[in-house]
């Protein structure tokens, strides 16, 4: 059986014995059906993570001794994904959890001209990042930025390689041609479902982008932007 994750964000400053909170204790106690003396892992999504031993199973406030701390370092490669909101929910959702799985850094949703939805529940987003976070295994959760304006974000978007993804019929290069493993730092845009406008596209190029595709098919903003974090984080 795995070792089962679980996120506390004050890691870094109890104590070694100290109370789990409730919704974390029910899970323990009553969904794996842990016990006294099993160990679990406990990390603060910023690189630090500890083993702990349970002291005593209780559904409410179920007490933990800590073993083991150890602190894994990011990746070398910082990894970032500006993806318009869509107007499916779920679909962001998707991304979310596959982004998360695959080690993105950081997350950015934009408004662009052809954003549809404009609503952002972060407490929402943030709750399915821990939670994929916790089922893959992993130190480090991606940060989740507040949703900006695309022509604020080009004033501002910093990085060794930038891409913008679009589906207009110009000259583009091919992602997987163009990503360099060597440098420490890629972001890539990926549009709303009615795509890039003419002026983001030419305001991004402007701003140091690179025009890229993902392949031949056409595919939906969700589905693009797991392709290029897949593409960029396994280069």
């Amino acid at each position: 059986m795995a070792v089962a994750y679980f996120y506390f964000a004050s890691l870094s400053r109890i104590a070694e014995e100290f109370p789990l909170n409730e919704p974390s204790s029910r899970h323990i106690v009553q969904v794996l059906r842990m016990r006294e003396g099993q160990e679990l892992i406990l990390t603060d999504g910023l690189g630090l993570q500890a083993v702990a031993t349970i002291l005593e199973a209780n559904k409410k406030n179920c007490r933990v001794r800590i073993s083991e701390r150890k602190f894994k370092n990011p990746d070398a490669r910082r990894v970032t994904i500006a993806l318009s909101l869509l107007k499916n929910s779920n679909r962001f959702e998707w991304f979310l959890e596959k982004a998360t799985e695959l080690g993105i850094s950081e997350i950015i949703p934009l408004k662009c001209s052809r954003t549809e939805k404009q609503q952002f529940r972060r407490d929402r987003m943030q709750s399915i990042v821990e939670s994929a976070m916790l089922q893959s295994q992993q130190s480090w959760m991606p940060g989740i930025q507040e949703p900006v304006n695309f022509p604020e974000f080009m004033e501002r978007a910093v990085a060794d390689q930038k891409f913008i993804a679009h589906c207009e019929k110009e000259e583009k290069r091919e992602l997987s041609e163009m990503i360099n493993p060597a440098l420490s730092s890629q972001l890539i845009l990926i549009g709303p479902e009615g795509d890039f406008t003419e002026e983001e596209i030419r305001l991004a190029i402007r701003a140091g982008f690179i025009a890229v595709n993902l392949g031949e098919h056409r595919l939906r903003s969700e589905t693009a932007a797991v392709a290029s974090a897949a593409l960029l984080k396994l280069s």
